[in-house]
């Protein structure tokens, strides 16, 4: 019996640049009403988060920053794990060395060097503003994460993401969506943060279901009893996964929790 459904966002319940459908409304309500705790969990930030944890009405933790901040529905912090300071500036450096584009996470602020396309395109609709200065003039502690962009280059992207791999390989570093290099604590990672509250609720990882679509899912999936992978999630998530749904313009999601929540097929 599935107890706790812990589901990435976009891609997942979220379609690109649109939003919930009404069918995925509705089965969150229907999970919610029968005591299935349903966890957001995401690389977006906590900010973000709530407002959809809001129009969802979930009451439920929000595991943000990839697993790297859990707050309650108060804003209570649960658990925390930041990039070490020595690390985010080394990366900072990095960056501007090699011209590339850096969203700077600070204690749940967003901050950037410059005022470009790729931060407007990446906060447009997220309920998210950002701050712009020279991270020079930051004191960078409380980082959350790093986050690298080119929505021009996914190929330059997966340089980064091995490029970094090689060069600091105690971090966690991935590719969350084609165009997005994440950088962070190597404690801040979406196992972690189902891990930590299934431990909260007594949850075995057998009642728990996982469900993405990109690589930074990999753990996400990981850390459930049944793992599922979206029709348009990756290969390399496909991979981990027990079972791949729809897609998630056909609703996906749904049909996941329709088979494995409320008519749950005999396991082998």
């Amino acid at each position: 019996m599935i107890k706790m459904v812990a589901t990435d966002i976009d891609g997942t319940i979220v379609k690109w640049d649109t939003g919930f459908s009404d069918n995925v409304r509705s089965c969150i309500k229907k999970m919610t009403a029968q005591g299935i705790k349903v966890v957001l969990v995401t690389g977006r930030m906590h900010c973000a988060t709530a407002p959809i944890a809001i129009e969802l009405r979930l009451t439920t933790p929000i595991v943000s920053y990839q697993g790297g901040l859990i707050k309650d529905f108060s804003g209570k912090t649960l658990y925390q794990e930041n990039l070490p300071d020595d690390y985010a500036k080394k990366i900072i450096n990095w960056a501007r060395k090699n011209n590339v584009h850096l969203n700077l996470y600070l204690d749940d602020k967003l901050y950037v060097e410059k005022d470009n396309d790729f931060v407007k395109r990446y906060t447009d609709g997220k309920f998210v503003t950002y701050n712009v200065c020279s991270f020079d003039d930051l004191d960078i502690h409380n980082v959350n994460k790093l986050l690298a962009i080119d929505y021009n280059d996914a190929e330059r992207v997966t340089g980064w993401v091995e490029e970094l791999h090689r060069t600091y390989p105690d971090l966690y570093i991935v590719k969350s969506t084609p165009y997005f290099c994440e950088i962070g604590s190597p404690n801040a990672k979406k196992s972690r943060g189902v891990e930590f509250l299934a431990k909260e609720w007594g949850i075995k990882q057998e009642e728990i279901l996982t469900i993405g679509d990109q690589d930074n899912d990999i753990e996400l999936l990981k850390s459930g009893g049944i793992k599922v992978a979206m029709g348009n999630a990756t290969p390399e998530l496909k991979a981990c996964a027990d079972f791949i749904t729809d897609t998630v313009e056909n609703d996906g999601f749904v049909k996941a929790m329709e088979k494995f929540v409320f008519c749950p097929s005999p396991q082998k």
